[in-house]
């Protein structure tokens, strides 16, 4: 069965930006004839295309799914002229993007959120916030603190080899990790805790071109790797509004995830209905490295469908 597709652009009131600036969206399926499902990509920085495949839920759930590009990326309006500037680069500018989108695509009311990454801890800021439409929210491999984050990377960084490890010290520690040396020892990291499969999937790809053409936001508000955090984002934490999320939650991350379960848990611990799946076998993207399983877990918890195994659950 196929689904519509339609896509365009929302235009989105930044009067810092210093120019207009537009907000690009896909839909998969009827807005109307459901509970659409909204996907923050992550990074910060990241584009789109890597979620692709959870539109599958538009098929095989009959969800219609909203993915967009965050602001300065993808088919959004960039800002290159805004590059190290933390104090327009802020999560407050993609909380507002966020409500922008859901206001002038008219699912304010009645929608769902599916965060990954970057995207998560977009998310759950959101759902602290008791937005009146949200009616469930999912966390995918998404830390509730960068210094959690940050101990989790670095306990990962130690299971490489030695020469991997003091080529990644050393280019941080000069600054040059632009250099192709760097980038090179990264994919390494990335290959096992990233993304397990080999070839990459042209989505991810995709992805990785966009951050390289334009890593505008990434740079500003995380810094060059995803363990080496020197932007605004390392003191990011959640952890004390957890309590204020009301909805029922799915935190999900995978068996070798950069988002370890010691990342993790401050969500399962903290917010009221919650249950937690890990996937086997799979590390940053299990939406791609556990495509089915994935798509059957968010859209079985977002039609209240059974039981989800796995990691323990409490119940909704």
């Amino acid at each position: 069965m196929t689904v519509p597709i339609t896509e365009g652009f929302v235009d989105f009131d930044v009067p810092s930006a210093g120019q207009p600036c537009k907000t690009w969206y896909k839909v998969f399926g009827d807005l109307n004839a459901g509970t659409p499902l909204v996907g923050l990509h992550g990074g910060p920085g990241a584009v789109h295309d890597y979620l692709l495949s959870i539109a599958d839920i538009a098929t095989t759930h009959k969800i219609p799914v909203v993915l967009y590009d965050q602001l300065g990326n993808g088919h959004s309006t960039h800002l290159r002229d805004k590059a190290g500037d933390t104090s327009f680069w802020t999560e407050q500018l993609f909380l507002d993007e966020l409500d922008n989108l859901l206001t002038r695509l008219g699912i304010k009311d009645n929608y769902t959120v599916l965060g990954h990454s970057w995207g998560g801890m977009l998310g759950a800021k959101h759902a602290t916030l008791s937005p009146k439409g949200l009616r469930a929210l999912i966390i995918s491999d998404s830390p509730a603190s960068m210094t959690l984050w940050l101990e989790a990377a670095a306990s990962l960084l130690a299971q490489l080899p030695q020469d991997v490890q003091d080529t990644l010290r050393k280019h941080e520690d000069a600054g040059t990790t632009d250099f192709q040396e760097y980038k090179d020892a990264m994919k390494i990291f990335n290959s096992r805790f990233v993304c397990r499969l080999d070839p990459l999937p042209e989505e991810v790809k995709a992805c990785d071109d966009a951050l390289d053409a334009d890593p505008t936001v990434y740079l500003t508000m995380n810094g060059p790797s995803e363990f080496h955090v020197i932007g605004p984002l390392k003191n990011w934490s959640i952890v004390d509004d957890l309590h204020k999320i009301r909805v029922p939650t799915l935190l999900l991350n995978g068996e070798f995830d950069e988002a370890k379960d010691s990342v993790v848990v401050p969500f399962f611990n903290l917010i009221p209905r919650v249950k937690w799946y890990t996937f086997p076998n799979s590390s940053h993207m299990p939406q791609w490295e556990a495509r089915t399983k994935y798509v059957q877990v968010v859209g079985d918890f977002l039609k209240g469908l059974g039981t989800i195994g796995g990691a323990s659950s409490q119940g909704l």
